[in-house]
């Protein structure tokens, strides 16, 4: 069984020793590592050679390469570079716990291997000093996990630092010209639960750093009330969000889906574009929502009212 793990880093020299140690760590030791920077300015490529000097199962896969794609399109030009049976995505500056590729590598073997998987688990969120914030951030943020294509479509529970997945749902993305993604380990959840398989382990398999470098990160406290002290700018990002999972939603129309879930995916992404009693009878036959109260009383309330929204 061949096992990649995937590492895009940027500038990430402050904790990208860390990282890399935590995943040399494993209790499953049979792997092989590949890097590719993203133009970095720091040391963070010095550290990648010191570590492929140290072990030949890391590679620096672009040492004479400082182009910068992004981190969808990194992400992407790793999952090429090396045939694999599981891929697993790594961020640079967070902790694995030593039994993470373990346990993602002992639930995949309850699927088949001829459908798209994607396997994922909790994390727990830590600060930069690795200080505990939140035992499960899935819990903290979401509420509970997603495992179905209704669920995924409007809320991603998917992070990609705790995701694992099977050379079928790779070869699915690298082999198709998706646009508009939101990130790709959003868009590679969704194909796992309209083609194959979605699963959830409870258990934390990682401490999510939080610094004030994060590309990404949990929502915090501190991050909501910004937004909420200013309401004009958190309706934005409201339709932001919505109208950027409709655009990368729309990416599966190209994939075989059943006749089920296409008339799902078709009836998302275009719900703006029908008068308000076919929206209202849209939520309800299809239940599009979120997985809090809260953010569903929000969604369905902008979605109805069309409040500040903007064609």
């Amino acid at each position: 069984m061949k096992v990649n793990i995937l590492m895009s880093t940027y500038n990430g020299e402050r904790f990208l020793r860390e990282q890399i140690d935590s995943i040399r760590r494993q209790t499953v030791s049979d792997w092989t590592l590949l890097i590719r920077d993203d133009g970095s300015s720091d040391g963070t490529r010095d550290i990648i050679e010191e570590y492929c000097q140290k072990d030949e199962r890391i590679s620096f896969i672009n040492p004479d390469d400082t182009t910068n794609l992004g981190v969808i399109n990194s992400f992407h030009t790793l999952l090429q570079y090396k045939a694999a049976d599981y891929y697993f995505f790594s961020d640079q500056d967070d902790v694995w716990l030593e039994h993470k590729l373990e346990w993602q590598l002992e639930e995949a073997q309850a699927y088949p291997a001829d459908k798209p998987l994607l396997v994922y688990t909790d994390l727990t969120v830590v600060g930069q000093d690795l200080t505990i914030m939140h035992e499960s951030m899935v819990k903290t943020q979401s509420d509970h996990a997603n495992t179905l294509l209704v669920q995924e479509l409007t809320e991603n529970t998917v992070t990609g630092g705790v995701a694992m997945v099977n050379h079928t749902l790779a070869e699915l993305w690298t082999g198709q010209e998706a646009h508009a993604l939101l990130m790709h380990d959003w868009y590679l959840a969704l194909v796992a639960a309209a083609l194959g398989n979605l699963v959830y382990i409870e258990q934390p398999t990682e401490l999510y750093r939080q610094h004030e470098a994060n590309v990404l990160g949990a929502r915090t406290l501190k991050k909501r009330m910004h937004n909420w002290i200013r309401p004009h700018v958190l309706f934005a990002k409201y339709w932001k969000l919505i109208k950027d999972s409709q655009r990368q939603a729309r990416n599966l129309l190209d994939l075989p889906l059943s006749a089920k879930d296409r008339e799902l995916v078709e009836n998302f992404i275009t719900i703006m574009d029908v008068p308000f009693m076919e929206r209202l009878k849209r939520i309800r036959v299809y239940g599009y929502r979120k997985n809090k109260a809260f953010h569903t009383l929000v969604f369905t309330g902008l979605i109805l009212t069309k409040f500040a929204y903007k064609e």
